[in-house]
């Protein structure tokens, strides 16, 4: 294939899409990242927008000043409806943008597994947005509880569900679990403690399933101790805002549930004109190809493509190697050279579990505690984007280890449920 200049169109400008546009910053091509969001968000940290430790622009980074020096890259701030594979053109809500090469980085979404009540009434934690409500929600009820004479509401009010024990649930229910009794407490000196209730449910046998089941019971244990109830087995039927209901008719009195359960590609996938497989996501050929259309790559949460027999997972190491494998697959068909398959390499596994706890699994190691913690840290200072952004968030780090205080307990919505 020869093309003197060809232009790269990038769906999405996530993990997997930014390193993408990165990679290609010396290609002698025309790279177009298009996006319906101006910001890169940093995933990982979302929790702790949500448990009042971060402030939402700490954690993201304008694409714009991201990719500032990139003369080859045009940033489209616009939405993707639909795509022409035949005609190579996409079709936004801004306008037609033809490409030669397309990799569809669209992310992924929270997956209610078709429950109506979850969907309307739970929050899930993959956008700011997200995160800000649940903010909002915790430190609201908690100001409702302190005044509310009825001890059955104040319970309600105090109860906040967690659903799902991956990595997201887990540190959320953490995370929760010290802003409830190192931060809150102090502001609310009046409210009795004994009332509130932290309750981390999971649907299988253990919390954190890619892990050692060593891990696993020792993220439970810390858990546990910090005052969470983890609930094995556990699983939920509905909710309606009011109460959750769990499958064999237990029901919970509650007034907060994160949704933190599953993942499915996100619903662009689905808009693309695409037959979808598991979770909403697009097949793809071993060299990340799709199907039918050699000079289209679907990469990350949208991208089904499996290892070792099992889907890989929606995590972001995926989503970064598999952009620069597409990248390279990319060089070598303007090289008139064939694709080769992708391989993923799994660079391990890290949770933490709050102050001077973590579990980590990493090439072959299993360890846990203040070492885990330390190397947790390290890693997302390293890979949050941004000067700025690193030293904020290592001051908030500092202030909240030292001090025990949360630099975020705003309320900052009209409609919060004050």
């Amino acid at each position: 294939m020869t093309i003197d200049r060809p232009t790269i169109a990038i769906i999405g400008a996530g993990f997997g899409g930014l390193r993408a546009a990165r990679q290609l910053r010396r290609a002698k091509a025309r790279v177009v990242l298009i996006d319906r969001r101006n910001y890169h968000l940093f995933q990982p940290l979302l929790y702790q927008v949500a448990t009042a430790g971060l402030e939402p622009e700490q954690i993201a980074k304008p694409v714009r000043a991201i990719l500032r020096g990139q003369r080859n890259l045009e940033f489209r701030l616009t939405e993707v409806q639909g795509i022409d594979l035949a005609a190579r053109s996409l079709h936004t809500s801004s306008g037609e943008v033809a490409y030669d090469f397309l990799i569809v980085a669209a992310g992924g979404a929270s997956d209610t597994f078709g429950k109506p009540g979850i969907e309307k009434h739970a929050i899930g934690l993959k956008d700011l947005s997200d995160a800000v409500a649940i903010r909002n929600r915790v430190l609201c009820l908690f100001e409702r509880a302190a005044l509310e004479p009825h001890p059955a509401v104040r319970r309600a009010l105090l109860t906040l569900v967690v659903v799902g024990g991956g990595p997201t649930g887990v540190e959320m229910a953490g995370a929760f679990s010290e802003l409830v009794h190192l931060v809150l407490a102090k502001d609310l000196p009046a409210l009795d403690l004994s009332q509130v209730s932290i309750v981390l449910l999971e649907a299988a046998d253990r919390l954190l399933p890619g892990m050692p089941a060593q891990l696993s019971a020792a993220a439970a244990a810390t858990l546990e101790r910090k005052g969470v109830s983890v609930r094995l087995g556990a699983m939920v039927d509905d909710y309606d805002g009011e109460a959750l209901t769990l499958r064999g008719g237990e029901i919970i009195p509650c007034k907060t549930v994160v949704w933190a359960a599953g993942a499915r590609a996100a619903p662009l996938a689905a808009r693309l004109g695409i037959p979808t497989g598991r979770q909403g996501r697009i097949p793809v050929e071993p060299t990340l190809q799709l199907r039918g259309a050699p000079e289209a790559f679907v990469i990350g949460d949208a991208a089904y493509l499996e290892h070792a027999g099992q889907p890989l997972p929606m995590m972001a190491p995926v989503a970064v190697q598999m952009a620069d494998a597409a990248v390279d697959n990319i060089r070598r068909l303007l090289r008139g050279e064939s694709p080769v398959a992708f391989r993923y390499r799994n660079p391990g596994l890290l949770a933490t579990i709050g102050r001077n706890a973590a579990v980590a699994h990493i090439h072959g190691l299993s360890f846990q505690g203040f070492a885990a913690w330390v190397v947790w840290l390290v890693v997302h200072l390293i890979q949050l984007i941004g000067f700025r952004n690193r030293l904020f968030v290592l001051v908030n780090w500092a202030v909240d280890y030292f001090f025990y205080d949360r630099a975020v307990r705003l309320i900052t919505e009209d409609d919060a449920p004050c």
